[in-house]
């Protein structure tokens, strides 16, 4: 073979080469859909961006629809909170849809206050939580009542030795302002008190005592503030339970 036949077939290999490399990493348009693994639900708010480009990112709409112009050789990452981030080859593909799983424990490490998100070992000793459970093993009238030596930095007094009798709540001591109780809030609305409240309903109460988780609030919220989540209808068989006491005074 001349040599003039050997160097047309070799400019014609490299020109077919580098023909098929530029059109691999040709920008492209992938669409898709993210949903949740657990729940078979579309995800709203996930970042979808493309792998070593910060600045090639879009968010998946309120459907979990996403559209993001990328090289067709590039790889795509998804990440959205309390989720594991998912990596995804591209691969010349138009239309790539991702499954994501959640990850509890992440969650579990994180507590969300008025302004803002700290880990929980930053914050133990300013916010105390109960679990209803435990709230519904002691046996008493009121909902206080069962707070009483659960929570540290929380003193919770009987006014009178009555059955049934009015309780306060002092958070941080008597040095607050007024010496007045602390805001309690179920389920998101403020009350007067949560005498009311069936100790057997509460599900978790959070009791917050520094400025930070309180300051959602604003001044209400000087003496702490006391907040309980009710129990919800759950999924299943039906369970009814029944709980009665008494309770007896002399003069």
């Amino acid at each position: 073979m001349r040599k003039h036949e050997i160097a047309r077939i070799t400019t014609m290999l490299l020109f077919v080469m580098l023909s098929a490399l530029t059109a691999f990493a040709q920008n492209i348009t992938v669409k898709g859909v993210i949903s949740d693994g657990q729940i078979n639900e579309p995800l709203m708010g996930v970042t979808v961006r493309e792998k070593g480009n910060n600045t090639n990112g879009v968010v998946s709409d309120l459907d979990g629809n996403y559209s993001i112009s990328v090289k067709s050789n590039a790889t795509l990452v998804f990440s959205y909170m309390g989720f594991k981030d998912e990596e995804v080859a591209v691969q010349g593909r138009r239309s790539i849809a991702v499954t994501m799983h959640s990850v509890s424990k992440a969650l579990d490490e994180l507590v969300v206050i008025g302004y803002g998100v700290q880990r929980k070992s930053d914050i133990t000793g300013s916010i105390s939580s109960v679990a209803g459970k435990d709230i519904n093993k002691t046996p008493v009238s009121s909902a206080v009542q069962a707070l009483q030596g659960r929570a540290t930095g929380v003193n919770i007094i009987q006014n009178t030795g009555a059955p049934g009798s009015s309780t306060t709540i002092k958070i941080r001591g008597t040095g607050t302002v007024n010496d007045s109780d602390p805001l309690y809030v179920v389920d998101g609305f403020i009350v007067d008190n949560i005498d009311y409240l069936n100790p057997n309903d509460i599900e978790n109460v959070e009791i917050f005592k520094d400025a930070a988780s309180s300051a959602v609030y604003g001044a209400r919220a000087a003496n702490g503030v006391v907040s309980i989540t009710t129990k919800r209808g759950k999924a299943g068989k039906v369970h009814v339970t029944y709980d009665g006491y008494a309770g007896i005074s002399n003069p």
